[in-house]
């Protein structure tokens, strides 16, 4: 059986390290994260099994933090742990997606009890091994890329783009939505990143190959589909 994947997301390090060895002396499997960015960028790159999110954090907050990971279609578990008690802050943490909701201080034996209940409830969700376009397949699982019998050779964040692009195929994309849905960050500026890495995609796995599939939207921004 697989050891369950946790992300503690938390800034106060002395309760993310308690939390941590607390876990792990359950025999779960965790990663710490003690600010909201750092929490954002470890929640896209792992396959997790349950979030602990801390409210209060600092470069990105725990309530943002949750829209975010609720922006798509992930429904892993996550149990918001927070000091504010008051209702209308737990509402809101369960309106936005939360799992569960746990005031500081906490009983450690009552957040397992809650932990293991939550996991008890996650969804089997059915794992898509390819996604397909045209004669390109993207495998997100090993990383595999080919366009019809090729391996196409790409970074990890050439990968992530190409795969974000396929998530959203026949969707059109501006280029604030591919940076913060790629880069893990909002927009501030220039956004001359993004182009760069489409110039990249597109001479690894449109030139020379027909249809081309990442269109240009003049004004606008990308979006992947077979034109045919």
């Amino acid at each position: 059986m697989r050891t369950p994947n946790i992300l503690v997301v938390e800034d106060e390090k002395k309760i993310a390290r308690v939390l941590e060895l607390e876990l792990e002396y359950e025999g779960y499997k965790v990663t710490k994260a003690h600010d909201g960015m750092e929490g954002l960028r470890l929640f896209r790159e792992e396959e997790w099994d349950l979030v602990l999110l801390d409210v209060m954090l600092p470069e990105l907050g725990g309530t943002e933090l949750l829209k975010r990971l609720r922006s798509g279609e992930d429904s892993t578990p996550v149990i918001m742990l927070t000091a504010k008690d008051a209702v209308e802050d737990k509402v809101t943490g369960l309106d936005l997606g939360a799992n569960d909701y746990v005031t500081k201080p906490f009983d450690i034996e009552e957040l397992l009890a809650r932990i293991r209940a939550a996991l008890r409830t996650k969804p089997v969700q059915q794992e898509v091994e390819e996604m397909r376009i045209a004669d390109l397949t993207v495998n997100e699982r090993t990383h595999e890329v080919k366009r019809g019998r090729k391996n196409i050779e790409l970074t990890a964040k050439e990968f992530s783009l190409l795969v974000y692009l396929m998530k959203h195929k026949r969707q059109v994309l501006n280029r604030e939505q591919l940076l913060e849905g790629v880069w893990g960050y909002d927009y501030y500026g220039d956004t001359n990143i993004v182009d760069v890495y489409i110039r990249y995609l597109r001479n690894k796995m449109d030139k020379g190959y027909e249809p081309k599939l990442i269109q240009t939207v003049r004004g606008v921004g990308y979006v992947m589909k077979d034109p045919r």
